[in-house]
């Protein structure tokens, strides 16, 4: 059954919507991943191995979960969208 509150419509545009955020996530993931690579070893300054590894790590962790979060968003919207529900009873 469909929510009152929300058409089909909505609910689909949301939920595409939502499949594109991690593809956003995953070239911002890029983008620290390039400007945080370590330097030469005849090159000053930047960042050494150790804060790089460190760094790689948190954001890995900070962008899967965001990632999980939006595609399961987006999959409750996308079966919202078609009429069916995916286990939320409080909608």
């Amino acid at each position: 059954m469909p929510s009152p509150r929300l058409s089909p419509k909505v609910a689909r545009l949301l939920g595409m919507q939502l499949l594109l955020v991690p593809l956003v996530l995953l070239a911002v993931y890029a983008f620290v991943l390039w400007n945080t690579r370590p330097n030469g070893p005849g090159e000053t300054g930047g960042i050494d191995t150790i804060h790089t590894a460190i760094t790689w790590i948190a954001f890995t962790g900070i962008f899967i979960a965001l990632g999980y979060i939006h595609v399961n968003f987006a999959r409750q919207l996308l079966s919202e969208s078609k009429g069916t529900r995916r286990g939320v009873e409080t909608w």
